[in-house]
């Protein structure tokens, strides 16, 4: 993978001292760009549904100001959030809501599993808890814990961000062209 180069490329400055453009130019791919700028603005849509959502609280404090990674904001509408975060238990009832607001988010759209319960059921072994979201929508990481510790949703949301820049990013009609495809299948 090619790493961003920085060109230092020698000017002549008023007193013909030679200046550098190094700390002003930075060349690289358009696609590395663009997965950094989509690393660092990871917009949230909490579906806090039980017991780890006091956790998801704490992320926002300053022990672990979840705001160093870009991703403090909360966004309460589909529409404007790129990242799913299911916290908690999803009951069969709750499952035709969860995969609505999973079809209204715009592309690129990313999911977390927070907790046992989000990720297989957790402790409940009955007929109205679904055992895992994976079973309604794609997820993209999961965060282990009975409640999950700020620690491990860090983690986890830094295996996201690596996802993330790695990730060949759409852009114009190829964007155009996934949700196509999608929406025949």
């Amino acid at each position: 993978m090619e790493e961003c180069r920085v060109v230092h490329s020698p000017t002549r400055g008023q007193n013909n001292e030679e200046v550098l453009l190094g700390d002003a130019v930075v060349l690289t791919k358009l696609d590395r760009a663009i997965g950094w700028a989509r690393k660092y603005s990871i917009f949230p849509y909490p579906f806090a549904t039980a017991c780890c959502a006091m956790e998801y609280m704490a992320l926002s404090m300053t022990p672990y100001d979840i705001d160093r990674f870009g991703a403090l904001l909360p966004r309460f509408s589909p529409r404007q959030a790129d990242l799913l975060m299911v916290i908690g238990t999803v009951t069969c009832r709750q499952a035709p809501i969860l995969k609505r607001v999973y079809e209204q988010m715009a592309e690129p759209k990313w999911v977390m599993a927070f907790g046992a319960c989000a990720s297989t059921g957790g402790f409940y072994d009955n007929y109205t808890t679904v055992a895992g979201i994976d079973r309604i929508i794609p997820v993209d990481v999961y965060v282990p814990g009975c409640p999950p510790r700020p620690e491990n949703v860090l983690d986890a949301l830094m295996a996201l961000q690596r996802k993330i820049q790695g990730q060949k990013q759409l852009l114009g009609e190829t964007l155009a062209g996934r949700l196509q495809e999608r929406k025949a299948a």
